[in-house]
């Protein structure tokens, strides 16, 4: 399917390119259950995210916005997306792990951080979460 290569093609370019984390821990035995999401402009791909179940909540991981896309609304948009499909599924809350430098951005839409911060993929991250309504 199209859309799921443009899924890996942008996680590849964010994650694996821009912020060198090794492929081998990009790709994860997750991606097949995920619901997957993608943000365009002008019918272009420019970004992508994920949700996990995990019995009553979930996870979103795996956001990423193409350099050029970034700041133009595709994460917010993505995350509400994510939020939708999650109160669809009936799930109650949403956890991720915020790399440290996007906290303001989770923060500012709803999600809370707690616990100390710890290293994924050498990047710092902290645990954040949302009650779903």
């Amino acid at each position: 399917m199209r859309d799921r290569a443009a899924v890996f093609v942008i996680r590849g370019a964010v994650f694996v390119a821009e912020q060198n984390v090794p492929i081998e821990e990009e790709w994860d035995d997750r991606d097949p259950e995920a619901d997957h999401f993608l943000a365009r402009a002008d019918g272009v791909a420019v970004g992508t995210g994920r949700l996990v179940a995990d019995g009553a909540e979930g996870i979103l991981g795996r956001l990423a916005v193409l350099q050029r896309a970034r700041g133009t609304g595709a994460g917010f948009a993505l995350v509400r997306a994510v939020e939708e499909r999650a109160r669809e599924r009936g799930l109650k809350a949403i956890e991720l792990h915020a790399q440290t430098h996007a906290i303001g951005f989770y923060t500012r839409l709803g999600y809370v951080a707690y616990g100390d911060e710890f290293d994924d993929a050498g990047i710092p991250h902290r645990h954040m979460r949302k009650e779903l309504s």
